[in-house]
């Protein structure tokens, strides 16, 4: 397995304690840093800290966010609000001396009204309460591992579509070098070319003189430094694929370099060979990017 990693996740973990059922969602997208959000029900609250030292000590960068449900399988018990009734009661004797024959009501009816009847489940003593504290946040713990273990593989995909790109870009770049070479060549054909048709009869430019006009072109348009430059980054990229952890950052930078000579290159180039192979470099360049932003 590759030892990058993905910031993006999901991680589920459901349990049981005594009559409360339980279950865990993690999820993980990209981010600059590390944040952590947590929906916890009431009661819950003290959990809060572990549990955030315990995303902060797996994870280095995104956004994780984690979400707890609690559902209790005993029956609820049902409870009188006296007062409510006694209201009900009192209002509904009211409307039946209001109407002729109205019959009196029914302790039904006044049970059905909202608020009379409500349930109420039993508070759990304070050894249960803790018990089940520590049965959730087993379970966390165990969300969190298979949240890290989905990181870790969607990492080791990262890993072998980033190696094709940079496979991509060195192929591009001994293209590059190899059009690059006969460009010396073409600036002295295309100078003869131009003088021949401008001059015409007149007496020939010497050739002392010719030379140091293709010099000058062979100058200008020399991307040998930044081909140079660019295989030394595919090499400290893969360097940091096998150091592994938390890359992203620096990964990310080097990208923009990358970026860099490939527009260097592009303006350097004078034949549609070397521009074409330029505007190839920076197409991978961005596919390459576009993967490197998921690394943590």
């Amino acid at each position: 397995m590759s030892g990058i990693a993905s910031m993006t996740g999901f991680a589920r973990d459901a349990g049981q304690h005594e009559d409360v059922a339980y279950a865990w969602e993690l999820r993980s997208v990209n981010g600059r840093g590390l944040e952590i959000r947590l929906r916890l029900p009431a009661g819950f609250d003290a959990l809060e800290g572990p549990l955030r030292e315990a995303v902060s000590r797996a994870f280095k960068r995104g956004n994780v966010s984690a979400s707890l449900t609690l559902r209790r399988s005993a029956p609820s018990s049902l409870l009188l609000d006296e007062a409510a009734l006694d209201q009900a009661l009192a209002r509904a004797l009211e409307l039946a001396r209001r109407i002729p024959g109205a019959a009196p009501p029914r302790a039904e009816a006044l049970l059905a009204l909202p608020g009379v009847l409500r349930a109420a489940s039993p508070e759990p003593g304070e050894a249960e309460a803790t018990a089940l504290l520590a049965a959730v946040q087993a379970g966390f713990a165990r969300a969190l591992g298979s949240l890290r273990e989905a990181r870790q593989e969607e990492g080791a995909r990262l890993h072998d579509v980033i190696e094709s790109l940079l496979g991509e870009i060195e192929v591009i770049c001994a293209h590059a070098r190899a059009v690059a070479a006969a460009q010396p060549a073409r600036h002295r054909d295309r100078l003869h070319a131009a003088l021949a048709e401008l001059l015409d009869r007149q007496p020939p430019v010497p050739e002392e003189r010719l030379a140091q006009e293709i010099a000058l072109l062979a100058i200008r348009s020399d991307v040998r430094e930044e081909l140079d430059r660019l295989g030394a980054h595919v090499a400290a990229a893969r360097a940091l694929l096998a150091e592994g952890g938390a890359i992203g950052r620096r990964f990310d930078f080097l990208t923009q370099e990358f970026n860099r000579e490939a527009n260097t290159l592009c303006s350097k180039a004078s034949t549609l060979d070397l521009t074409g192979a330029g505007l190839q470099m920076k197409a991978a360049i961005e596919q390459l990017r576009e993967q490197v932003q998921n690394i943590e």
